[in-house]
C-alpha cells in the first residue's frame, strides 16, 4: 500500500470518527430540546390498566359471538389503541366459544380513559325525531283528552317513552345494539331530554372519515366532522331535504351512538356535500378520541365491561433493576474478555460498546417522545442480545486483522485487507439478525413485538459502529508503533499470535 493512500485512509478514518462523534453531540442537544430525558415505560415496568371485555349475549343473538366477530373485534380494537397514540398496549382474545374475551392491557396513568373508549361498540346512527320531551316527561303532549300522537309514533313507543327516566343513571349506559330497521326511544348523553327516533337512515358503515375540530368562533366548541361515502352522501342527502320541511322537532335529526342521542341539531336546509358534524360541548380528548373510534367503524359485538386490574409499577421496577443490572454485567464481561484477549486492541471494542450504547441510548429517548415508543422488559431483552451481536462483529474483524498480519502482512496493510474479508461476513450476520426482527414484529403481538423492535434497532446501531467507528478507530490506531511495531500489550505481539518463527518476523513488513 502506498504512503499516499495510506495516509488518505488515516485522514478519511479521523474525520469519519469525528463526525459520527459530532452526530451524537447534536442528537443529544435535540434530546434536551424536546425534553425527552427519561424513558417512556410499557405496562410491564410502570404499571398501567388492564381491563376484560366479555360479550354481551343478547336474547336469541348467541350464533353472532362467533371466534370470527372476536377476531374482528380485537382488530378494531387494536387499531383504535394505535390511531391514539398508545405503544406497547395488548389487545389479545382469551379463552373459547361463547366465553371467550378480550382482554386490553394500556400502560401508564391514562390507561382507564382509554380502555373505556375502546371498548365502545361505536354503531353510529342517523335517526329522524319524531318526538322530544323532558328527560322524566310522562306524556308527549299536554292535550290529553284527544291524546293525539305525533306521526310514526305508536301506542308501544308512547308507553316506552312514559316508562323512560333518562334521569336515571343506568338508563344511560349506551350499548345498545337495537335494531337498525325499527323506531326506539332513547335518552340524550347528558340526561337531559329523551327522544322517540324513527328507523335510522345513514349508518356509521358509510362514514369513510372522521376529525376532531375547533370551531373558530368557539360557538360550538370542539366537535367531530365526518364524511361519508357515495351511498351514505346519497342517504344523508335525501334525510336532510326531507326534514327541512317537517315541523319541530320532526325537522331534527339525531346522531346516536351506542344507543344514545350525542346531538340533535335542527336541519334548515338540505345537506348534500358528504359531511356531518356531530357536537355536544366536547372537550379536545373527547372529540379526538370520538373520531378515532369512528374511523374504524363499529365492533361487531356489544361488550360488557368485566374485571378492570390495576398493574402496579412495583413490580416492573424490581424487573427494571433486574434487567439493567444483568446489562451491565453482561457489558462488563464482553469488555473484560476483550481486554484480557486482545490487549490493547480490546480498547477498540470498549469504545465501539460505549458509542453503541449511547446511541442506544439516545435512540430509545427521541423514539419516546416523538412516536412514543415504550421501553419494556422485553425490548430490555432485546438490547441486551445487541451486546453480543455488536461483540460478534468487531470480533469478526479483528480475528481477520490478526489472520492477515500470521500471514506477513503490515498492520496498516492488514486493517484494510482484513475489513474487505471482514465486512461481507458482518453485513450478513446482521442481516440475518434484522431479517429475524423483522418477521417478530409484523408477525408477534405483545411484548415480543417491542423485543423485535429493539433488536432491529440495536441492529441497525451496529452496523453503523461496525463501519463507523469501529473500522476507522482500527485504522487510526494501526499508524501508532504501540500496535504497528507489536508490543506486548498491544495484541499483535508475535507471543499473542501464535508465532514462534521466524523470531525476527516485524509488523511492519509487507507481504
Amino acid at each position: 500500500m502506498s504512503a499516499n493512500k495510506i495516509a488518505n485512509t488515516q485522514s478519511r478514518a479521523v474525520r469519519t470518527i469525528s463526525i459520527l462523534l459530532l452526530t451524537l453531540l447534536g442528537f443529544t442537544g435535540v434530546a434536551f430540546v424536546l425534553g425527552a430525558t427519561t424513558f417512556k415505560l410499557g405496562l410491564d415496568l410502570q404499571g398501567g390498566t388492564s381491563v376484560t371485555l366479555q360479550p354481551r349475549i343478547e336474547p336469541g343473538q348467541s350464533g353472532k359471538v362467533t371466534p370470527e366477530a372476536i377476531d374482528q373485534a380485537v382488530e378494531i380494537i387494536r387499531q383504535r389503541v394505535n390511531s391514539l397514540g398508545v405503544a406497547e398496549s395488548e389487545v389479545s382474545a382469551q379463552g373459547t366459544g361463547v366465553n371467550r374475551q378480550i382482554v386490553i392491557s394500556v400502560p401508564g396513568e391514562t390507561g382507564r380513559r382509554i380502555v373505556d373508549l375502546v371498548g365502545q361498540t361505536a354503531e353510529l346512527r342517523f335517526r329522524p325525531v319524531l318526538a322530544e320531551g323532558a328527560a322524566n316527561a310522562t306524556s308527549l303532549t299536554t292535550d290529553t283528552a284527544t291524546a293525539i300522537l305525533p306521526p310514526g309514533v305508536t301506542p308501544e313507543l308512547n308507553a316506552q317513552y312514559a316508562a323512560l327516566d333518562c334521569t336515571l343513571p343506568q338508563n344511560r349506559q349506551g350499548g345498545s345494539s337495537s335494531n337498525e330497521a325499527a323506531a326506539v326511544v332513547s335518552c340524550d348523553r347528558s340526561g337531559n331530554l329523551k327522544y322517540i327516533l324513527a328507523p335510522a337512515e345513514v349508518l356509521g358503515r358509510q362514514v369513510t372519515k372522521a376529525s376532531a375540530l375547533l370551531d373558530p368562533q368557539g360557538a360550538s366548541g370542539w366537535y367531530v366532522t365526518l364524511d361519508f361515502d357515495g351511498e351514505g352522501s346519497g342517504k344523508f342527502g335525501a334525510m336532510t331535504t326531507r326534514l327541512t320541511s317537517l315541523p319541530q322537532p320532526q325537522n331534527q335529526a339525531a346522531i346516536v351512538l351506542d344507543g344514545l342521542v350525542y346531538s340533535a341539531p335542527r336541519i334548515n336546509e338540505p345537506i348534500n356535500t358528504g359531511t356531518a358534524q356531530i357536537t355536544g360541548n366536547f372537550t379536545q380528548p373527547e372529540a379526538q378520541d370520538l373520531s378515532n373510534v369512528l374511523k374504524y367503524g363499529a365492533l361487531p359485538l356489544a361488550f360488557d365491561r368485566g374485571e378492570v386490574q390495576q398493574v402496579s409499577p412495583s413490580l416492573g421496577a424490581d424487573q427494571l433493576r433486574g434487567g439493567l443490572i444483568a446489562g451491565i454485567l453482561g457489558l462488563l464481561l464482553v469488555i473484560i474478555y476483550s481486554i484480557l484477549y486482545y490487549r490493547g486492541l480490546g480498547l477498540v471494542s470498549v469504545g465501539s460498546l460505549l458509542v453503541a450504547s449511547v446511541m442506544a441510548f439516545l435512540s430509545i429517548l427521541l423514539l419516546g417522545e416523538t412516536i412514543g415508543f415504550t421501553l419494556t422488559l422485553a425490548g430490555i431483552a432485546g438490547v441486551i442480545v445487541a451486546i453480543g451481536i455488536t461483540a460478534d462483529s468487531f470480533i469478526v474483524y479483528f480475528e481477520r486483522i490478526r489472520d492477515e498480519v500470521r500471514e506477513g502482512r503490515s498492520l496498516k496493510s492488514a486493517v484494510e485487507t482484513g475489513w474487505k474479508r471482514a465486512r461481507r461476513t458482518v453485513l450478513v450476520a446482521d442481516a440475518v439478525s434484522m431479517i429475524a426482527a423483522v418477521m417478530l414484529y409484523f408477525f408477534a403481538v405483545g411484548g415480543v413485538r417491542g423485543f423485535a423492535f429493539t433488536l432491529g434497532l440495536t441492529t441497525i446501531i451496529d452496523l453503523i459502529v461496525v463501519f463507523f467507528f469501529t473500522k476507522p478507530l482500527t485504522t487510526v490506531l494501526a499508524k501508532l508503533s504501540f500496535f504497528s511495531e507489536g508490543h506486548p500489550l498491544s495484541g499483535f505481539s508475535a507471543k499473542s499470535l501464535g508465532i514462534v518463527t521466524p523470531k525476527n518476523l516485524s509488523i511492519e513488513g509487507d507481504k
